[in-house]
């Protein structure tokens, strides 16, 4: 072990020629302690020749060796402090000398050179005090301890320190020389990979699959491949399984109407406890949905090691960890994952990454087969969504990869050949993307499925940090419409710079095609999707804000502010209102909008009629229902008006309409309206009639006919003097000519029968007969000697007296009436009828009134008392009876018996 007294070491000049440097360090002795020294010597190839500057050690300290190079000799005054594990406990002075042997290894794809130096060191004592540096810098740490020989650790700078024995530490800097080139299998170009000591880099050919159009695979070894299998297959997988539930999967679908090719629908990416699923929303488009163990997620997502984001028009999912991504777009598919982490440990549709396409067509057990179309049959996996695919199912019809036709190709695909894309040709071969366009384009023409090789070809050539601005040649059949905030660019970033994102941290040359925010303006954030022209807010409105900008937004006040959170809000103070009521039948409060503060409604009342509970009301014909609602009011009011109609058999006319009430009257409705029943009036005409009828009949209705018919109602009789009598039933009328001819006429059964009786008169000697004395008997017909004394004919008489009844009688005489006088009766022999004819007549009163009168009575009292008075008096003949019977009869009776019985009379006569 060594003293851990500080070490001075001392170096002084420093000159290098050729390629051969020599460190030569040199102690200055502490006074009255003999002088040593350490000599390093690096050793490089042909001589070279390098003096340091003065070094002081101490404990715990890095070394640094500062060295200028070129033709001449230059003087350091640098100093560098060296810690060593293993010093002597007291001060010490040594001087350390060696050589540095070259160490050369390989890399898969590159070469890295060390130098060692040796340090030989011999220890003198020196004191702290003695220590001299010269424009030195130090840096302390932790106490050295011993270190056994083999032991190593680093400096800094690339430079290490290993522990030989007795204190000889040998000094191994790191000097990097460029490795070689590779050429890749693939065909892109390799990456620089830092060794892991972090110091060197060496060249890498990255795994880059890639799958697009119908579909056309590229594996991770550049080997071009189509194939047209609609199940869930197998991209990659680790064949020795270092990560949890690590694959990448695809899922096809017959993209075509006979069922011949196939598209890619959804990509899968697993990693341990997570399933991203990247789905096509509408085939052939770039439209895709993300979904994270079956649940819908907004980009930018991460979680679990997991990172998923928008670029361009890709999304890409990537696992830092493993340092690979997946993207995808929706027409195409690409792999990257490092060679350095799945080198020699990929298998599925993608191959094996090993830089080496012989044994790209892996099947799952180990073997080769003879094309990749068939070995990718093999790689299904179970899908409950696809029962139809099994896994290990061998087709019987290996797949077609080439057109059923030929077809002239589209003048798309001649673009990848041409002059538009001529500048990647150098970088990436276009011939199997022209290949897949050509197919594409004879096999599916109408889908321009010919785009996506456009499109990976492009993506590729931007991963070599070649963009090629190819939509604008296709003349519009593969132009890409961005939103109207962003602007279509053939050659964006990766990553767009955001107001959240230091612009620093992108360094990258690659590019990708997609819509970005227009010049002059930036993305917000990856989250939010919004370009803004300042920096400052963006709420859940996506309008841009100045920071110290005052808004409203979801009912909350906010304010833009600088730091923080951004936007910092609270709830939207209200006026106070007043209080409304809605009482009113059919009124309900509700909550309008206020134009002058949206967040505050006002409380307002409206009306709902199918709140009320009045019904109108059931009219009658020819009145309607009117309703009104009176101010202030909800509910209407209802009442029957008139509809100024006529109504007949429950049938409403309108005014000047005709109505039909019978065929026998011409009716129509008038526009006069009856007071009392508010209906208009209906007026009707009888329909002309032209029927006239003769004497003795009448026109009667008839039901069914509108004139009606003659119907007899008199007797027509013709008398000896050729007139005509016309007769009602019952009636008695003398000839005009001759009193002593008499007309009568019946009705029997409705038969009018008409008779004529002719009065015979007795034998008469107007001799007989005193002067004066001859008159008419009563029948105007026979004459006869009038008696002299012969009574007054039939008149009326008056009398007074008093009027006696129960006991009462008149205060004075009353005048009375009542008839008195002869009357012709006689009774005679008739030869025509061989019977004795009878005439008897009495004086009798004809019209009489009921008269009143007060009567007095024994007791005091009186009463009032009618009696009649008779007005008028005329011979009536009568019943020639002795029967009293005949007498009570009606006059009426006695008139219609006596006919009878003449008519009677007569028919008897007759029929003789």
């Amino acid at each position: 072990p060594l003293s851990t007294s500080p070490v001075t070491v001392t170096t002084s000049g420093v000159t290098e020629t050729g390629s051969t440097t020599k460190f030569t360090t040199s102690a200055p002795p502490p006074s009255g302690t003999p002088p040593h020294s350490t000599t390093i010597v690096t050793e490089i190839g042909s001589p070279t020749t390098t003096i340091g500057s003065h070094t002081t050690v101490t404990r715990s300290t890095a070394v640094t060796t500062t060295a200028t190079s070129g033709p001449s000799s230059l003087e350091s005054t640098t100093s560098t402090a060296v810690s060593l594990p293993s010093v002597s406990t007291s001060p010490v002075s040594f001087t350390t000398s060696g050589t540095t042997p070259t160490e050369s290894f390989t890399t898969t794809s590159g070469t890295t050179s060390r130098n060692f130096t040796t340090i030989t060191a011999t220890t003198t004592t020196t004191t702290p005090s003695e220590i001299v540096s010269s424009s030195s810098t130090s840096s302390s740490g932790p106490t050295a301890t011993s270190s056994a020989p083999g032991e190593s650790w680093w400096l800094c700078n690339c430079i290490k320190a290993v522990c030989i024995e007795d204190n000889i530490v040998q000094v191994v800097p790191v000097i990097c020389n460029p490795p070689p080139k590779p050429t890749c299998a693939n065909g892109l170009s390799p990456v620089q990979v830092i060794d892991e000591d972090g110091c060197c880099w060496h060249w890498e050919c990255d795994c880059y699959c890639t799958g697009w159009g119908d579909p056309h695979y590229m594996t991770f070894d550049g080997l071009y491949y189509s194939y047209q299998g609609n199940c869930t297959y197998v991209l990659v997988e680790e064949i020795y399984k270092k990560v949890d539930n690590f694959g990448v999967y695809i899922d096809n679908y017959h993209c075509d109407t006979q069922d011949v090719v196939s598209c890619p629908r959804t990509l899968i990416v697993r990693h341990e406890t997570q399933e991203v699923r990247i789905a096509t929303v509408k085939p052939n488009t770039l439209q895709v949905e993300v979904t994270v163990n079956k649940q819908a997620v907004a980009l930018p997502y991460e979680k679990f090691g997991l990172r998923i984001y928008e670029s361009g028009i890709n999304r890409v999912v990537e696992i830092p960890e493993l340092k690979m991504n997946v993207t995808y777009n929706g027409l195409s598919f690409s792999i990257r994952m490092p060679y350095s982490l799945f080198g020699n440990n990929t298998h599925g549709q993608c191959g094996t990454c090993n830089n080496n396409t012989a044994d790209d067509c892996m099947l799952p057990n180990g073997n080769i087969a003879e094309n990749c179309e068939t070995m990718a049959d093999h790689w299904q996996v179970v899908d409950p969504s696809k029962p139809q695919c099994s896994p290990g199912l061998i087709p019987t019809k290996a797949p077609s990869t080439t057109a059923m036709q030929p077809c002239k190709e589209s003048s798309i695909c001649e673009l990848l050949l041409g002059s538009v894309f001529e500048p990647c040709h150098g970088f990436v071969r276009p011939e199997k993307y022209y290949a897949a366009c050509v197919f594409d384009s004879c096999v599916l023409p109408n889908l321009d499925l010919e785009c996506s090789s456009l499109q990976v070809y492009a993506a590729t050539c931007a991963d070599q940090s070649v963009c090629i601005d190819w939509r604008s040649h296709t003349n519009g059949v593969c132009s890409y419409k961005c939103p109207s905030d962003k602007e279509y660019r053939a050659c964006g970033p990766i990553k767009e710079i955001t107001c959240k994102s230091s612009q620093q941290n992108e360094t990258s040359t690659k590019q990708v095609e997609g819509c970005f925010c227009p010049n002059g303006t930036m993305l917000y954030d990856s989250g939010v999707d919004v370009c803004v022209k300042t920096c400052g807010c963006v709420g859940v409105d996506n309008i841009p804000r100045e920071f110290g900008e005052k808004f409203t937004v979801d009912c909350q006040d906010c304010i833009c502010l600088e730091g923080g959170n951004g936007i910092v809000c609270e709830p939207h103070q209200c006026a106070k209102q007043s209080k409304t009521s809605c009482d009113g039948e059919g009124f309900y409060e509700v909550n309008e909008v206020n134009s002058e503060d949206s967040c505050c409604p006002i409380v307002t009342c409206k009306c709902n009629t199918s709140l009320c509970t009045t019904k109108a009301p059931k009219c009658a014909l020819g009145f309607e229902v009117h309703s009104h609602i009176p101010s202030d009011q909800c509910c209407p009011v209802y009442q029957c008006v008139p509809k100024r109609v006529c109504v007949h058999q429950n049938a409403e006319f309108l005014p000047n309409s005709s109505v039909f009430v019978d065929k026998c009257q011409n009716c129509f409705c008038t526009n006069e309206v009856n007071v009392s029943t508010q209906l208009n009036i209906i007026s009707c005409e009888h329909i002309p009639c032209n029927i006239h009828c003769e004497p003795g009949y009448e026109r009667q209705p008839v039901k069914g006919e509108c004139c009606g018919r003659c119907v007899q109602t008199k007797c027509v009789i013709h008398t000896a003097h050729n007139s005509n009598l016309i007769l009602s039933p019952g009636e008695f009328k003398n000839d005009p000519y001759n009193n002593c001819t008499i007309y009568s006429c019946v009705n029997i059964h409705n038969q009018f029968i008409s008779s004529t009786s002719e009065i015979t008169c007795p034998a008469f000697n107007e001799e007989s007969c005193k002067p004066g004395t001859i008159t008419f008997l009563p029948n105007g017909c026979c004459k006869t000697c009038a008696p002299l004394d012969s009574h007054t004919p039939c008149s009326v008489h008056q009398r007074k007296d008093f009027i006696v009844y129960k006991g009462c009688r008149s205060v004075d005489r009353v005048v009375m009436t009542e008839c008195e006088g002869t009357c012709g009766t006689f009774s005679l022999y008739s030869a025509e009828a061989n019977s004795m004819e009878h005439s008897c007549s009495c004086c009798r009163e004809s019209r009489t009134v009921v008269k009143e009168v007060e009567l007095k009575c024994p007791t005091g009292h009186s009463i009032s008392h009618k009696y009649i008075y008779v007005e008028s008096c005329s011979c009536r003949d009568t019943e020639c009876s002795t029967s009293q019977s005949s007498e009570l009869k009606s006059t009426e009776e006695n008139d219609r018996m006596s006919t009878l019985n003449r008519i009677k009379r007569a028919i008897s006569l007759t029929s003789k």
